[in-house]
């Protein structure tokens, strides 16, 4: 209902402004230009965001088939049951949702995107196999995807490389920010949620999240002391390295475990294009959307709001010129990306908005995207609390990100 409601209101929205604007302004391109945006959008996302998927479903999927038959998935969800079970109290202990589920969200803190995405979508079929409303996000299925939409990434390689691109002589300096602000936007996703579901929050589940922030904060601590270019090669080398060690474990666990691996590989693998061909309406209707109300104007006008309301509630407005890149994020990950590097160009990558657009880029994830592609993946309708609970994440991991964006570059 959330996502009809969303879909809809960007669209009439677009719409709206365009007419206002031919007859106020007399913009007779406007139509075109949103037309053209519609045909272009429904094209990249099939070309450039569902095909260059499949490829890498079809490998990861082959991966954790072989996984699974080996009891690595199984061994995995064992150990780390007494703290999943506490966040996906519905989930069946030692089921393989909780290992797949720690896969996707170990690759996404490696800032392995691609890893991620496959080992989440196995996650959330998983988890739709016990959901008894087929057509209705369960509680887990909402807590993993409000978690995964908060965007925990420990190596924010993908921001550095953008920054060097750009001309930075300090290029890892958003390293601890970034992972800050993400840290703050999980912990937000786990206690909205949390509340919303009523969890039980006892000494186990208190535990557990302590142990994870103070192994992030010794983490950060250590790279803080890391020359510049000690910084990049580690991020450069270890969410690569951890990687390439997974593939080559799993694969040698199936041997050692006596499964015919490649046999195992190619029935996994099966699955992957049947995943992006499910997930490929979802993922036009939802980006066509997001791709109309931006071309519009709507989203200027949204942050040319916001700048308006801060300026006249007296704070200091250094942060606007780096907001766009906040709104989009939630919207589109392309989007934000570009007008990320839009502002490094504009005031310069090693500038207070510089830094500070790369810190709201690395704070949260592509909310709408991954609900459009996780939920659509399984044929979920009804996603309930999951738009709102998402969205209100990530409008924390913002406020995080403006507060440590003046501590670390003011």
């Amino acid at each position: 209902m959330a996502l009809n409601i969303v879909w809809i209101a960007f669209i009439l929205i677009a719409f709206i402004i365009a007419v206002i604007k031919s007859i106020f302004l007399n913009d007779t391109t406007i139509f075109k230009t949103l037309v053209d945006g519609i045909f272009d959008s429904a094209k990249s996302s099939v070309l450039d965001v569902a095909f260059p998927l499949a490829g890498t479903m079809i490998f990861f999927l082959g991966l954790m088939n072989i996984a699974e038959k080996a009891g690595a998935i199984n061994w995995l969800a064992r150990k780390l049951n007494p703290f999943m079970k506490r966040l996906f109290p519905e989930v069946p202990d030692g089921h393989p949702a909780m290992g797949e589920m720690v896969m996707n969200f170990s690759a996404n803190m490696l800032g392995l995107d691609n890893a991620a995405t496959p080992f989440g979508l196995k996650a959330m079929q998983s988890l739709q196999d016990i959901n008894p409303n087929k057509e209705t996000a369960s509680n887990a299925q909402i807590m993993f995807l409000v978690l995964h939409t908060s965007g925990l990434v420990l190596i924010p390689l993908s921001i550095f490389t953008y920054r060097l691109a750009v001309g930075s002589t300090d290029a890892t300096s958003v390293f601890i920010p970034c992972v800050a602000g993400t840290v703050i936007t999980t912990l937000a996703a786990i206690i909205i949620v949390a509340i919303k579901q009523k969890l039980k929050w006892d000494f186990v589940l208190s535990a557990w999240i302590f142990a994870i922030t103070a192994t992030i904060a010794a983490l950060l601590i250590a790279v803080s002391y890391m020359s510049p270019g000690l910084k990049n090669t580690f991020s450069t080398v270890t969410g690569n390295l951890v990687l390439l060690i997974i593939i080559v474990a799993i694969i040698v666990g199936g041997v050692w475990k006596k499964v015919s691996v490649f046999d195992a590989f190619i029935e996994g693998a099966k699955d992957g294009f049947n995943v992006v061909l499910k997930v490929i309406p979802y993922l036009v209707g939802l980006l066509v959307a997001i791709r109309v109300f931006r071309d519009s104007g709507a989203l200027g006008y949204v942050t040319d709001g916001i700048s308006y309301l801060i300026h006249r509630a007296g704070f200091n407005t250094d942060f606007v010129p780096a907001l766009p890149t906040a709104i989009m994020k939630p919207f589109s990950g392309s989007g934000a990306r570009g007008l990320m590097i839009d502002a490094m160009k504009i005031y310069g990558p090693d500038s207070f908005v510089g830094k500070l657009a790369c810190t709201f880029q690395g704070s949260a994830d592509t909310t709408f995207y991954i609900l459009a592609l996780y939920f659509g993946s399984v044929g979920i309708k009804k996603v309930r609390y999951s738009v709102w609970a998402g969205l209100t994440a990530d409008f924390i991991g913002v406020i995080a990100a403006i507060i440590i964006g003046y501590v670390f570059f003011k």
